[in-house]
């Protein structure tokens, strides 16, 4: 019988991975090469004959096997089917080349069943008549299985690629925050947006308390169209609830107020206590949600382009929910991008908030760099194998 494919553990080569496991590369190099072989031993009998065996052999096959119980015994109908298999398997081998490799296999597995009366012993040695000629089937199913592996290794290593991309990008910005000036005086960023994050906060919590949830609710449908305001949008149940309902006039603590009362108390308040209990209590982690956050300014800041149109999107919420007092102190913020020493205090700003103790360590003593250059040339290696043409 034809070779089986190894174990997928076998296939990668001498050479591991660090971990003693092959690595996607030497996976994608192994299962590419054990289909060029495959293909070679293919070649070697020329596939159309290696088709043509396999083709007769997988007939031969299906025969013995939709007979063997049927054709066994002394009954007549077991006569009948033995008659019919006879004529069918001699149709087949009478239909063969002679000179097609294997053909004395088919003639050997005819001579085994031609019999008046045959046995499953019979069908077996018929079997094992046709095992050369099942080498060929064996080289087409092997081939199958290794165009399978290569699909699979191919998918592992592009997973792979994009990972190292993602991690040299790490180290580059691990690099890059290196040479940040740690001594930056970052407070010329950090104080501005302090105070502007204050002021939004206090200014949403005094608005919640004036505001109506259905007033509340259209800020936050507004916000879809803003990419940079992150704000959640209410359930559809509890949005319909607040614009088409009396009760939407209250303002949201009132309304997670009401949702405690009994049903009787509730009935003072709104039309239909278990509407808004149905509506309103399902949802009290959603309502306590909707706060200023949205609306703030992460420290470490973004590059200067991000803040800058983050500022001018977050203008019309702030100005909507707040004074003129927090406004400009957003525009304060907006204007901290067009200094010409943001770049350089927001990488500062970068550097000390992300950079752990280990990854200073790392940057010391240069290990950041030569896991650098060895991902960059796994990458390479990566690409490169990835654009072999694929020959399945």
């Amino acid at each position: 019988m034809s070779e089986r494919a190894p174990p997928s553990d076998a296939r990668a080569g001498a050479t591991a991975g660090s971990d003693g496991e092959p690595t996607p590369l030497e996976e994608l190099e192994a299962a590419r090469n054990r289909l060029e072989t495959i293909e070679d031993r293919i070649a070697d009998h020329d596939e159309d004959t290696v088709d043509e065996v396999a083709t007769a052999y997988r007939r031969a096959e299906t025969l013995l096997e939709d007979y063997v119980d049927r054709a066994t015994g002394t009954g007549k109908e077991n006569f009948q089917a033995y008659i019919e298999l006879e004529g069918k398997f001699d149709g087949l081998v009478s239909g063969l080349s002679e000179d097609l490799p294997e053909h004395e296999a088919f003639e050997d597995a005819l001579e085994a069943i031609d019999k008046r009366r045959l046995s499953e012993s019979d069908f077996e040695r018929a079997r094992e008549a046709l095992e050369p000629a099942a080498e060929y089937a064996d080289l087409l199913d092997d081939r199958e299985a290794a165009r399978a592996d290569l699909a699979e290794a191919r998918k592992t290593a592009s997973k792979r690629l994009r990972t190292v991309g993602d991690e040299i990008d790490e180290r580059e910005r691990l690099l890059e925050l290196a040479n940040a000036d740690l001594d930056a005086p970052v407070e010329r960023l950090r104080e501005p947006i302090e105070r502007y994050n204050e002021a939004v906060r206090e200014a949403f919590r005094e608005y919640r308390l004036e505001a109506s949830a259905r007033e509340v609710f259209d800020l936050l449908e507004r916000s879809r169209w803003y990419p940079f305001v992150g704000y959640e949008q209410p359930p559809e149940d509890l949005s319909r609830y607040v614009r088409e309902n009396d009760a939407g006039e209250y303002t949201i603590p009132e309304l997670l107020e009401y949702a405690d009362y009994s049903r009787s108390k509730l009935s003072h308040y709104v039309d239909s206590a278990d509407e808004l209990k149905r509506n309103v209590a399902t949802q009290q982690t959603f309502l306590d949600g909707i706060d200023a956050e949205p609306l703030t300014v992460d420290w470490p800041p973004e590059p200067a382009g991000a803040l800058r149109r983050r500022a001018r999107e977050y203008r019309p919420f702030v100005a909507r929910i707040a004074d003129e007092d927090v406004v400009a102190n957003l525009r304060e913020v907006r204007l901290l991008a067009t200094d010409p020493d943001y770049d350089r205090l927001q990488t500062a700003a970068q550097a000390v908030a992300q950079l752990s103790a280990d990854q200073r360590r790392r940057l010391t003593d240069g290990r950041v760099e030569a896991e650098l250059e060895e991902l960059r040339a796994e990458r390479d290696r990566l690409e490169d194998a990835l654009e072999i043409d694929d020959p399945v």
